[in-house]
């Protein structure tokens, strides 16, 4: 493998100084894969609009083709930072204005590319923002095959398309999960059960490993529902989590919850210990999971 900036003669990438990420690598066998550093690339998608693509001018690399806005990582930069960056730069794309779903890594062990798509929380006009973007548009699901793809988007494409569909949702069993953990919680159940949302909103922000959640890609953004009751029902909120305050019985409520989710087409895991409530849960259609099967994924 070799490391080699543009080659001569290409048109220009950059306004300012070279990021050391922005050169091409270079295998044995002779592909160019572009980002010393790996890249990445934002699928934005609107549920009205479709999903956000770009189309690359004609010097560029596979110019023609349709795809999505992305490109070299710089150094340090995590994929989805990198992401978002390439997207406002190429597409003007408003960083706030997207939530990530999922990512998923093509992984060439020289290279990798990491594809993160994100959903409109806040709906925004895209536009093209630079030199390498001949025209952003929104194209509907069902119409991205009749582009010509970019070669590497292509390859990709069936299986986004098919995960575009889930819509993963944890429901957690608050009571049941501060129980399993031996840590004086009897003694301030709301303290304990704040303790626990707050770590929840930090796993909900940093996501879930794809296996864990027994899906397809490679991490996942679930939406998180906690559930609580008794004295620890009117914790109060925290960002990245639903909080669900039960009125009566919380295995009523969480029960209920679930069904209602499954109900709606999202992908439901179950958190609770309770034999009785996982028995329920899972006659609604979740997965269930025992609580330390979330702490693991806490610590």
């Amino acid at each position: 493998m070799t490391i080699e900036p543009p080659r001569p003669g290409e048109p220009p990438r950059f306004t300012g100084p070279r990021d050391p990420g922005d050169a091409w690598v270079i295998t044995d066998s002779g592909e160019r894969y572009w980002g010393r550093f790996g890249a990445a690339g934002l699928m934005a998608f609107d549920v009205e609009r479709g999903v956000l693509l770009q189309h690359r001018v004609g010097w560029s690399h596979h110019g023609g083709t349709w795809a999505l806005p992305g490109g070299a990582l710089h150094e340090g930069e995590s994929p989805i930072s990198g992401a978002l960056r390439e997207a406002s730069e190429e597409a003007g794309v408003p960083v706030a204005s997207v939530r990530p779903r999922f990512t998923n890594v093509l992984d060439l062990e020289v290279w990798s590319y990491t594809t993160v798509v994100a959903d409109v929380v806040e709906r925004f006009a895209a536009a093209v923002t630079d030199p390498e973007s001949f025209a952003v548009e929104w194209a509907p699901v069902e119409e991205v095959d009749h582009r010509p793809l970019h070669p590497g988007f292509a390859g990709a494409w069936t299986g986004l398309r098919e995960l575009l569909r889930v819509r993963p949702v944890v429901v957690v069993d608050g009571a049941n999960v501060v129980g399993s953990v031996p840590d004086g919680w009897w003694k301030d159940r709301a303290g304990a059960a704040t303790r626990l949302l707050t770590r929840v909103s930090a796993l909900a922000e940093r996501g879930v490993p794809a296996e864990r959640l027994g899906l397809g890609a490679t991490h996942w953004f679930p939406e998180f529902v906690v559930v609580t009751e008794g004295q620890a029902r009117d914790v109060p909120d925290v960002d990245g989590v639903r909080v669900v305050r039960a009125a009566g019985e919380g295995d009523d409520t969480i029960a209920a919850e679930a069904a209602a989710l499954v109900d709606d087409g999202r992908v439901v895991t179950v958190v609770t210990s309770d034999r009785g409530l996982r028995a329920r849960a899972a006659e609604a259609g979740a997965t269930v999971h025992g609580a330390g099967w979330l702490t693991d994924l806490l610590d």
